[in-house]
This record gives structure tokens, sequence and C-alpha cells, in this order.
């Protein structure tokens, strides 16, 4: 697997999801290069926003098993991981899979589970795998996890706890579409076929788990390291931020940048590539005092402020 097999098979997925998900086409960039990192997205915003079609486009882009669990209060764990049934026919205990022994997963309105139910997730995220009856079931690869919440509705939801957020490599907001798109979303309601149905499969599992090998290789000069961390040391030195980055983040930026160099057609990643991705990979993962929160600051805010405070490394290329 090349760089350059790496940059011609993501054109392909984002040319396939373009063609349905009429949004801003970063949102698509974004999940490849968490994907590609071996990472998992919390899509964030209101819901009609597309997100459930953002999510089976790309699995079927891909041509990888993929499954929704739809979050409410009664969930349990068990409906998530599956569970042992005592079978009548053959006097024993037989496995039922859940929706989570799946190669992508769609978690909808993940903040609507308990939080015993939302813990079932994070074995499955940091380790592909899942424990069931004291056995550990390896999750199909390349697994990955899109979860949804509506930030602004409160009411019947559990705020996910910080370990949960720190799983999820980014955190990203699908928006509204542009005038244009959005008259095509409604001019397509008068097909008899979903367009999603009509999407085409462009490339296979395996080819994703030979680019999932293949990004790390992806060479990082010590300037662009030294500029990751000086931006990573900032939050935790910034005292309009209680808690900063930790270094599950700076690990979770430099292998995002990685994978955003190669859907880039670059072996080596360049500081443009640490800017672009700050915000989508630190906003969830630091915490604001309570003094920024009543003078109106947000993380993204803040965040920005950080990334023109620090100095931009000189990089000339491949050295």
């Amino acid at each position: 697997m090349t760089i350059q097999k790496i940059y011609e098979v993501s054109q392909k997925i984002k040319s396939s999801a373009n063609a349905v998900f009429k949004g801003n086409p970063i949102t698509i960039d974004l999940l490849l290069t968490a994907l590609f990192a071996k990472g998992h997205v919390l899509l964030e915003d209101v819901p009609g926003t597309g997100k459930t079609v953002l999510a089976k486009t790309l699995a079927k882009s891909i041509h990888v098993p993929f499954s929704r669990i739809q979050c409410t209060p009664d969930l349990l764990p068990a409906d998530m991981t599956g569970s042992s049934v005592y079978s009548q026919k053959t006097q024993e205990f037989e496995f039922h899979p859940g929706p989570l022994i799946t190669s992508f997963v769609l978690v909808d309105e993940l903040n609507r589970a308990t939080p015993r139910t939302q813990s079932a997730l994070l074995e499955a995220m940091a380790e592909s795998q899942v424990s069931v009856d004291g056995k550990a079931i390896k999750l199909v690869p390349p697994f990955f996890v899109i979860a949804t919440e509506n930030p602004v509705e409160s009411e019947g939801t559990f705020p996910l706890p910080e370990a949960q957020k720190d799983r999820f490599m980014m955190t990203v907001s699908v928006g509204y579409p542009e005038l244009q798109d959005e008259i095509a979303i409604i001019e397509a309601q008068r097909c008899t076929v979903h367009p999603v149905e009509k999407v085409l499969n462009v490339t296979d599992a395996q080819t994703i788990c030979d680019i999932q090998n293949e990004v790390v290789t992806v060479h990082v000069e010590p300037s662009v390291v030294k500029y990751l961390m000086d931006i990573v040391t900032e939050t935790r030195n910034d005292a309009r931020i209680e808690v900063g980055v930790s270094p599950r983040g700076s690990i979770a930026l430099y292998k995002a940048a990685q994978a955003h160099a190669a859907i880039n057609n670059r072996d080596y990643v360049v500081p443009e590539d640490i800017k672009m991705l700050v915000l989508p990979v630190y906003r969830n993962r630091i915490i604001l005092n309570p003094e920024s929160y009543m003078h109106g600051y947000t993380c993204d805010n803040i965040l920005q402020d950080i990334i023109e405070k620090i100095p931009v490394p000189a990089y000339e290329g491949n050295l």
C-alpha cells in the first residue's frame, strides 16, 4: 500500500459519499482521517442534518457490515454487545451477538443512554473487543464508531463523562447545508429509491485495514512534533482552562495528522495538518473553568486563540 494508493482510495470514497451527503465536504475528510487513524468520531449537531445518511453512505462505499443502535434510557449493555441464551434444542447456552458486533456502527443519540450503557462502548472503542460472559469477543476490523448527540436538548439525556469523550478521536459538527445543497436534498425526495441505496462499493474492508497499517509510517518532522506539543502545553497553562489536553490527546492529534497527510497525497506531515485538526480533536478534550463560561468563552474560541498564539515552524517539505 503506497501513499498514492491511499490518496486514490480516499478520493473514490469522498466522491461516492459527496454524491449523497449534501453537507460540508470537510466533514467527510475528517471522518476518513479518523477512520484511517483507527479513531472514532462523535458527531454533535441538531437532528436532521444528515448524520445517519453520512454514516450509512460511508459504510456502503467501503462495503463493510453496518449496524445502527438507537440509544434510549432503557437500553442495556447486553442490548448492544449481545448475550447468551439457553437453547432448548441443543441444551446449551448460545451466544446471540448484538449490533455492536460489527464493523461500522452508528450509535445514535448516545447521550440518551444511561452511563452504564455508555460505558459498554469504552472497551469496544479502546480495544476493538467486548467482554460477554467472561469471554473477549474481537470486533470486525476495521471497527469504527460514529456516535451522535444533540448538544442543545438536555431533557432525558445523560451528559457524556470526560473519559467517554476522550475515547473519540474527533468531535465534529455537521452543520446546516448550503442553500443549493439543501435544494438538492429536497428535490431528491421525488426519487422512489433512497439515494443511499444507489451508493457504489468503491473499496473493501481489507484495503482500509492496509491503509491503517500504512499511515503510521508517514513522516513527522521533530519541529512539527514540537509544534504539536507547544499547543498541548499551552492548553495546560492557559488560565482560562481548568483541564488541558492529556497525553492520549497528544497521540490522537499525532495519528490524525499522519492520516490527514496521507489523504492529501503526502508521506510527511506539515504544520497545516496540525492546525486544521486542533479544533475537532481537542474541542472535547479541554474543560474550561467557571469564569471562562461566565465571560462567554467556548472551547473553540480558546483553542483558536492558542493556534494564533503559537508560532508556526518553518517547514519546506519532505526532508
